[in-house]
């Protein structure tokens, strides 16, 4: 493994949309090959065509895109020496059809020709006698039809016939299976749990688990990265590497850990009804009907959202959070995977976006505002709209909130926090908000400072002490009773429209 080129694939089924689980098999798959001067490849394993989803190789293809993990070569990035990279299309070179008759011809795999009818009799008889978990294997594979029990004279004329047939991979009977995990470290498993799986189905597609192993040669993948739900699996996995004698060749395998739900009992999925996110971007399913919400269209940010998956299940051995793409391709390896599930925190997630958020500059942040302003059909000078998001942007997690919470610095409150209004308003309170009002008409540099001192001045001359009005000016100048810092609000409103509010309120609130 030490003199080969690392190459790490991610190999998602056009089954549906990418969701969170996927893109960070994805994610870990890139900072590894980033890491170590890799290639990261996308490939389209579209072997199961009754599943296909039209729609999904594309929404695959941007969603990786947004979230910035694009791969070097592959559907969708361009052609590298291995092309093409969609299974369906490989299966016309015939390399499928070589390695699995290579299997057969050294008795490691066989013909079987049972229907359907009698798959679900044997399921049947199998559930009779209380096996526990019924299987085609070394035991039930001997009353089948198959060309281990029929004759060589009687397997020819099947064949001739046309009779549909699959090709299985001939699973030993009580035969120990040793591989290391990564993450896991070492996994024993006797063959009896491994059952006789489909190679290659009766319209001569290849399974994954054929396809992903011939390719993963083909293409010299270095790394196998996919999620713990493969781990039953690996053993004949394991088997077929070694029929095949390409042990040699076997990627390294990392099987990641479950992402679970909030509470940390199952896994989570897109069927939840918990109104989570699963998805990058908005995902229309069109077997179902239903129409998925995406991290991209919630107001998320992509880099938000990778270093949040980054930490489902990885942890840098450090306190440090918050990574950039440049600093997770640095610190990461798969020797800091956990292998317990990983709980997932809505409002951590959220957390995320808010730091995101804040480093970004004013600038940045106006530019994705100004289309929520349009919206609502307001025009505001854009240095007027930065001061706004530079006020709004601490308490904020997403750009979609400076609106609901600052959507009082572009319309003037018509109605007031009746709560505050109610303990606050007397008539020496009304007095103050009238002369503070006139004392700022006297003021020629209407600055925060400025505002400050002659609020207290004005205060301390009425015997009043701060904490007496100064909820009450927030909510004259903004209805509401909370809010960014008051006298940087004042002066971003600027001193005609602070005297003009003031004025207003004076006159509604009674």
């Amino acid at each position: 493994m030490e003199n080969r080129r690392v190459r790490l694939r991610f190999a998602p089924s056009p089954t549906g949309g990418l969701h969170m689980g996927g893109v960070r098999t994805a994610l870990f798959s890139y900072l590894f090959a980033k890491k170590h001067g890799g290639d990261f490849i996308l490939r389209i394993e579209d072997t199961d065509q009754t599943r296909y989803v039209k729609g999904a190789e594309e929404y695959i293809v941007e969603a990786l895109k947004w979230c910035g993990i694009e791969p070097n070569e592959g559907v969708g990035f361009g052609d590298g020496p291995h092309a093409p990279y969609r299974q369906s299309e490989r299966k016309e070179l015939g390399i499928y059809a070589k390695y699995s008759k290579q299997l057969i011809d050294g008795g490691h795999a066989y013909y079987a020709f049972d229907t359907a009818e009698e798959l679900d009799a044997m399921r049947k008889r199998l559930e009779a006698a209380k096996v526990a978990a019924p299987q085609y294997n070394s035991v039930s594979r001997q009353n089948m039809r198959n060309s281990l029990t029929l004759s060589e004279d009687e397997v020819n004329k099947l064949m001739e016939a046309g009779t549909p047939y699959v090709i299985r991979l001939k699973v030993p009977r009580n035969e120990e299976i040793r591989f290391h995990d990564i993450i896991r470290g070492w996994v024993v498993v006797n063959s009896t749990q491994v059952d006789d799986k489909v190679l290659i189905k009766s319209d001569g597609m290849p399974t994954y688990h054929m396809a992903h192993i011939v390719d993963d040669i083909e293409m010299e993948v270095s790394h196998c990265v996919r999620a713990e739900e493969w781990l039953p699996s690996a053993p004949a996995h394991i088997l077929i590497y070694k029929y095949l004698g390409l042990e040699d060749k076997m990627p390294l395998l990392a099987h990641l850990p479950l992402i679970l739900k909030t509470d940390g009992n199952g896994k989570l999925s897109k069927r939840d009804k918990s109104g989570i996110p699963m998805f990058p971007l908005d995902w229309h399913d069109e077997r179902t009907g239903e129409t998925y919400t995406g991290y991209k269209e919630m107001g998320f940010f992509p880099e938000a959202f990778i270093n949040m998956l980054a930490l489902l299940g990885w942890n840098p051995g450090t306190t440090q959070e918050i990574f950039s793409l440049s600093e997770l391709e640095q610190a990461f390896s798969f020797e800091r995977v956990n292998k317990s599930g990983a709980k997932f925190d809505p409002e951590k997630t959220k957390w995320f976006n808010q730091q995101y958020l804040r480093m970004k500059s004013n600038e940045e942040l106006a530019e994705l505002f100004s289309p929520i302003l349009k919206e609502k059909g307001i025009v505001a000078e854009t240095k007027f709209v930065e001061g706004v998001c530079n006020l709004v942007k601490e308490k904020a997690h997403f750009v979609s909130e400076f609106w609901t919470n600052g959507s009082y610095f572009f319309i003037a409150p018509t109605t007031f926090d009746a709560d505050v209004i109610k303990k606050r308003w007397n008539e020496q309170t009304a007095v103050f908000i009238k002369e503070i009002a006139a004392a700022y008409k006297g003021i020629n540099t209407f600055t925060a400072a400025e505002a400050e001192a002659t609020f207290k001045a004005v205060a301390e001359k009425m015997g009043l002490g701060p904490g007496q009005v100064m909820q009450l000016f927030r909510v004259c100048l903004s209805g509401v009773g909370g809010g960014p810092m008051l006298f940087e609000m004042a002066e971003l409103l600027g001193k005609e429209e602070v005297v003009k509010r003031l004025e207003t309120a004076t006159a509604t609130i009674k």
